[in-house]
């Protein structure tokens, strides 16, 4: 989904330098996924699976969504004098902005696309390198028109190339990188491990595996394993490992990539709370939206996890009742005597309603085309999707 591309619509320039900051980890403190998957084989295998894997990933027909073949590659805009064309060939895949300046003349824009940002249950959109600066591509994918359509926050009709992704972005849609300082969008280019690997959430492994490989036994019960299960973790520091990236924009504190599992997410990222009047897109902070739920606040063990296995792909909205009949019976709810049994299956559709985003959207060729959320915020609401 855009599970995560909202943050690479929001422009901010990292924090500034300073004797306080906390630095990053080396990159030779991380293992990567293939050192964890020797030894996590049945974890590893449904992971590399899911859309936080595909955060961002390296263009391929696997990954690539969307036509390339004529009449369907071409993306007409609110501008009749310019297009958008794109093309597949041997050396990769590319984005062309074509501007028509008269009958006989036109001025062009080419550029490949270097990294695929998500697996498109909503869309994906498209990054391409000048130098080691990285910057977003005009066009993306949307998944509900099956079609092109300007990225969100380009203007309709311009042959703009020029939005910065910055460490915020990456932060969320990639797991290392080397930021290369001003200006804010210099990467080391080698340096990028695409998607989110296993250490995003469990911290670096060098020390755990280097522990493991040491020895012939088990290591004695109660030996500090030197890698984070976040689910031993107090609540709100299991929220505050998925609320890094699911807790909307905010201004980072400390530099990207510093926070690790176990940290106090408040102390790395100034992520703005809104009082229970303010209304929060279902796109935002979507770890607030599930504090003010009823089921969270009634629960001293809820987290995130209780509901999502982050091991596994989770698209079935269907699938996610039986977390809620645990704690509910069917016969307690208001539309028990219209609809029966068949309730069981509708808890998420009823109560976590599908709802427009305010925040993320296109405007393509005169229309605003918005997409189709999960609200976190668990409640009753009225005209809910059960039919």
């Amino acid at each position: 989904m855009l599970v995560c591309i909202l943050a690479l619509f929001f422009v901010q320039l990292p924090v500034s330098q300073s004797s306080a900051e906390k630095k990053p980890p080396p990159r030779l403190d991380y293992v990567g996924d293939a050192v964890c998957r020797s030894c996590h084989e049945e974890k590893t295998k449904t992971y590399f699976q899911t859309a936080h894997h595909f955060a961002t990933s390296w263009p391929s027909q696997h990954t690539m969504k969307g036509s390339f073949t004529p009449d369907s590659n071409v993306l007409k805009t609110g501008n009749p004098y310019l297009t958008f064309e794109m093309t597949k060939t041997d050396q990769g895949y590319f984005q062309t902005a074509v501007e028509k300046i008269s009958d006989t003349k036109k001025v062009t824009r080419t550029e490949r696309i270097d990294i695929v940002a998500g697996l498109p249950r909503k869309g994906q959109s498209y990054l391409f390198w000048k130098g080691d600066q990285l910057f977003q591509l005009p066009v993306t994918y949307w998944t509900e028109t099956d079609s092109w359509v300007n990225s969100p926050s380009y203007p309709d009709g311009s042959p703009h190339f020029d939005k910065a992704i910055i460490p915020r972005c990456l932060e969320c849609h990639a797991s290392y990188f080397e930021w290369l300082a001003s200006p804010a969008n210099r990467y080391r280019k080698t340096s990028l491990i695409l998607g989110i690997f296993c250490e995003k959430c469990h911290g670096p492994g060098r020390k755990h595996v280097a522990l493991h490989r040491l020895r012939k036994s088990p290591l004695p019960q109660g030996t500090s394993e030197a890698i984070v299960n976040p689910a031993s973790l107090a609540r709100d520091r299991q929220i505050d490992v998925c609320g890094l990236c699911h807790s909307g924009n905010g201004v980072p504190i400390q530099p990207a990539l510093s926070f690790l599992p176990g940290d106090v997410l408040e102390d790395y990222i100034d992520i703005p709370y809104y009082s229970p009047e303010e209304s929060v897109d279902v796109h935002g902070n979507q770890v607030q939206m599930l504090r003010r739920s009823k089921c969270f606040r009634s629960s001293p063990t809820m987290t995130c996890s209780t509901c999502h296995d982050v091991h596994t792909p989770q698209e079935d909205a269907a699938a996610f009742s039986p977390y809620c009949l645990t704690c509910h019976q069917p016969k307690q709810c208001g539309e028990y005597p219209k609809l029966g049994e068949q309730i069981v299956s509708k808890c998420v559709d009823c109560h976590m309603p599908l709802q427009q985003s305010h925040v993320l959207f296109s405007n393509t060729n005169g229309k605003k085309i918005t997409p189709k959320v999960r609200n976190h915020q668990i409640g009753i609401y009225p005209g809910g999707t059960v039919q």
